[in-house]
């Protein structure tokens, strides 16, 4: 398996550490140049992609209300879903800000969607004040209100039943689907390099077959593996047992559906960033020993 190169010196908290994540190379930058910070080599297995949504009627039905001042919140839970409103205002020759009303207050999860927001012109009016999940948006919730909640498709039920049991009158639309990476180019969703990557100095990656990612976990080689979502949890599951490889996941479904599965998880990132994720595996190995890395070659798959 290809190995990335580290920065960091004897001494770093997860010096010869090999962490596998399961994004695509697009939304992993940040990421990889943080584990590098910390000492460990990144290794890259994209596992999911996104579609665009097949009903792109309901999905411009929905914009189109939200642009005629038919919602009081627009709830956001993932960049994804910004990019998808970033294209549909496009489409109607507005900009982000133009097509969300002032008067449409904004809910957002995860950090990273937040700035996307902010940084197309939007005010982000209430984020999780705990857990930046789904969950952690309940826990958060006023209630009341119209709300537009535009997600992936195979997103669960459990923000919209909350959201609905708390006194608001929700409307969900597909806004994009998950599939296996990759996904079909004539239907792929077009992301752009995560936010906060741009100017910095792009880390080196190697992207592994499942059947390499499978091997390294079965001989050790590969210490940890970082699940963001659900979906890719259920995927790793597939891929092969985890033995002594440590699980790390982002937020409480992931967790669950970890659980659910039979995998157990040994750390939950605080907060879907770099450095809580570097922490989160920090966290997962602190008893862990390490072989020392190859002289920066790729070891043979």
């Amino acid at each position: 398996m290809g190995l990335v190169s580290r920065a960091a010196g004897p001494g770093s908290p997860l010096d010869g550490a090999r962490v596998l994540i399961t994004r695509s190379p697009e939304r992993s930058l940040a990421l990889v140049a943080a584990l590098e910070k910390a000492g460990a080599s990144a290794l890259l297995l994209p596992l999911i992609d996104f579609e665009r949504a097949a009903d792109q009627h309901s999905l411009d039905v929905a914009c189109d209300a939200l642009g005629a001042g038919a919602f009081d919140w627009l709830m956001v839970t993932s960049a994804t879903t910004v990019h998808v409103l970033l294209g549909k205002a496009k489409e109607r020759g507005l900009a982000l800000n133009q097509l969300v009303p002032a008067g449409t207050r904004i809910a957002a999860v995860g950090p990273a969607t937040c700035r996307l927001l902010e940084t197309n012109g939007l005010t982000v009016h209430l984020t999780p004040s705990d857990e930046q999940s789904a969950a952690g948006m309940l826990d958060t919730w006023p209630g009341g209100g119209r709300v537009l909640l535009p997600q992936a498709d195979i997103a669960a039920p459990r923000l919209a039943q909350g959201l609905s049991a708390a006194g608001s009158d929700v409307t969900v639309v597909t806004a994009y689907r998950t599939v296996d990476y990759p996904a079909a180019a004539e239907r792929r969703l077009a992301v752009p390099a995560e936010d906060g990557a741009a100017g910095q100095v792009t880390p080196s990656y190697s992207l592994l077959s499942p059947a390499a990612a499978s091997a390294g976990i079965s001989d050790g080689s590969i210490n940890a593996v970082l699940a963001a979502s659900p979906s890719a949890v259920r995927r790793i599951a597939g891929l092969s047992p985890l033995h002594g490889c440590r699980l790390v996941v982002i937020g409480r479904s992931t967790a669950e559906q970890a659980a659910a599965l039979g995998l157990k998880v040994a750390a939950v990132a605080a907060e879907p960033t770099p450095e809580g994720l570097v922490a989160a595996v920090e966290a997962a190995l602190a008893t862990a020993r390490f072989p020392a890395e190859p002289d920066g070659r790729a070891a043979p798959h």
